[in-house]
């Protein structure tokens, strides 16, 4: 393929497989979660924001090109801040704060879903072990981000009456954010992946990105939708 036509193909994997399509998300945004399947979803999000650092830290650390450890350490300070008190996990515990959950027991992680775990160890193994172009590729599903967050905002802002944006603060300053980050690896991508083989290694990324975030929900609908079952040792909702 030529560079636009994987660009094209890239879409298209996000326009079939991005999490935005998962019913978990549409219940969401609609309006139709309780609160404490909003506490769920964003106390098992937590861990996923928690370990973006990390697994932006291993590429880095794999990276021999400096130009490119430029690039993605500001990814670092988005998440983690230059202090205390910033970043997009300061942010997140916000979120979490402002549906009522105790800050000691998101970061201890004893609510999470084995599947949350399960699904976000995967991706931090990715990128810790496949090719940079691989893992590059894999930071893709921030194309399709910006509009997910605004039906997010949207959504939520109308729908439930414990939900502000001071609490959704963390989406404030996203879409800026993944749109440069997605806008050097498309680049990047686009550059390096000129082979049958190589272009077959990316797509295959973003599909196994999008696979992550999709279990994710499908955990969480299991969990706490309907039929509802709860894992042993999982945070149980006040409501459920």
């Amino acid at each position: 393929m030529q560079p636009d036509e994987l660009e094209a193909a890239l879409r298209d994997i996000g326009a079939r497989r991005y999490h935005r399509l998962h019913p978990f998300h549409h219940l969401l945004h609609s309006g139709k979660c309780t609160k404490g399947q909003v506490q769920a979803w964003a106390l098992n999000r937590y861990y996923y924001q928690a370990m973006i650092p990390i697994k932006d830290a291993s590429l880095i650390a794999r990276c021999e090109d400096s130009a490119i450890r430029r690039e993605w350490r500001s990814r670092l300070v988005d998440h983690d801040g230059d202090m205390d008190g910033e970043g997009g996990i300061a942010r997140w515990l916000k979120l979490t704060d402002g549906l009522g959950l105790d800050r000691d027991e998101v970061t201890s992680l004893k609510g999470l879903l084995p599947g949350t775990r399960f699904a976000v160890d995967a991706y931090v193994r990715f990128v810790r072990e496949k090719t940079l172009l691989e893992a590059i590729a894999s930071s893709l599903t921030e194309l399709f981000s910006p509009v997910i967050i605004s039906e997010r905002m949207d959504g939520m802002l109308s729908n439930y009456d414990f939900v502000t944006r001071e609490t959704l603060s963390y989406f404030d300053k996203r879409p800026p954010q993944a749109a440069r980050d997605s806008d050097f690896a498309l680049d990047y991508v686009k550059r390096h992946a000129r082979t049958p083989d190589a272009q077959g290694l990316v797509l295959a990324a973003l599909e196994f990105k999008c696979s992550v975030l999709w279990s994710m929900l499908d955990a969480l609908h299991h969990a706490y939708v309907d039929p509802k079952h709860v894992p042993p040792g999982a945070f149980v909702p006040k409501d459920q």
